[in-house]
């Protein structure tokens, strides 16, 4: 087991596939979004009292129905790279009125890294 840092260039290819959903919030499409997801993605989390959960494409939907997040704030507050697998923490603010904690998993996928999953705290 190799406790060699992480090479600076795969936290910036990771930081790349965040930044196609941050994109798609702030445009407010759900096709901005999908390159930083793999197609077999999913997302869960706490609408109010009700999960929120399933494929990937219900975010792109609700992206689309939300509309354009113009005011919003996103900061990348953690990446954690293994290898060929990767978590990232996003804080977000202002996203149509909300505030969330992202939680992503992500994994090396031919060369990419692609989101496989969401799972996300939305703020009172």
């Amino acid at each position: 087991m190799s406790n060699a840092p992480t090479n600076v260039s795969e936290h910036d290819a990771i930081a790349k596939a965040v930044q196609h959903y941050i994109d798609g919030a702030k445009s407010g499409s759900g096709d901005d979004m999908k390159p930083a997801f793999h197609k077999d993605a999913t997302i869960f989390g706490y609408a109010g009292a009700d999960l929120f959960g399933g494929p990937i494409q219900l975010l792109f939907d609700w992206n689309d129905e939300s509309g354009p997040a113009t005011g919003l704030q996103a900061r990348i507050a953690r990446i954690d790279v293994a290898d060929t697998v990767a978590t990232v923490r996003l804080e977000l603010d202002d996203w149509t009125g909300n505030r969330f904690t992202d939680l992503f998993t992500l994994l090396k996928v031919d060369g990419e890294w692609k989101i496989m999953n969401k799972v996300f705290h939305l703020h009172a």
